[in-house]
């Protein structure tokens, strides 16, 4: 392959939690384009989290980007870049849901969208869940917490109607794990 190279990098919008910018880069045939840039400062993680009778807990909550409801695994944002996931992991399962893991192992790791973002998502998978509470949402969030069998989620996945990047590889790669 070719060399690409970036010759510039101009910061377009600072947000909460991103960074817009525009780059210019040089393609191998001499030509340049601008092309759009997304930084997520922060990362993030998501837990696909098992009830003892086998039920998933998710999450069904209003997404701006998409102006609809969606059903997604408990997932958040690290509060510092030096946060371990697993820690901003074990706090989104309790603020979300109000359930705590005995045991959380890593799955699998993910870029949510490499084509113009850098947000990197780490899967967990909580077993052992006990209730320690109630939700402790943000002052903008609303979630309704609901209870789904595996295989539910799944032919929602195949059907399209799970869309969401982190869910669909938390579901998947809970199903191929195969230890349900």
């Amino acid at each position: 392959m070719k060399e690409i190279k970036r010759i510039n990098r101009e910061l377009i919008h600072s947000g909460a939690i991103l960074d817009i910018y525009e780059d210019t880069m040089q393609l191998p045939n001499g030509k340049t384009e601008k092309w759009d840039f997304v930084s997520h400062r922060m990362g993030a993680a998501c837990v696909l989290a098992v009830k003892p009778n086998g039920k998933i807990l998710m999450v069904r909550q209003y997404r701006n980007a998409i102006d609809r409801e969606t059903l997604e695994v408990p997932a958040g944002k690290r509060d510092s870049v030096e946060e371990d996931t697993k820690i901003c992991a074990e706090r989104e399962l309790e603020e979300e849901t109000g359930y705590r893991a005995g045991k959380l192992e890593k799955l699998l790791s993910l870029k949510s969208t490499v084509a113009f973002c850098d947000e990197f998502i780490d899967v967990y998978l909580a077993t052992e869940l006990e209730k320690v509470g109630e939700q402790h949402l943000d002052e903008s969030e609303e979630i309704d917490i609901e209870e789904w069998d595996l295989k539910d989620l799944m032919d929602m996945c195949y059907r399209g109607e799970l869309q969401d990047s982190k869910t669909v590889a938390a579901i998947m790669a809970y199903a191929a794990k195969g230890s349900f």
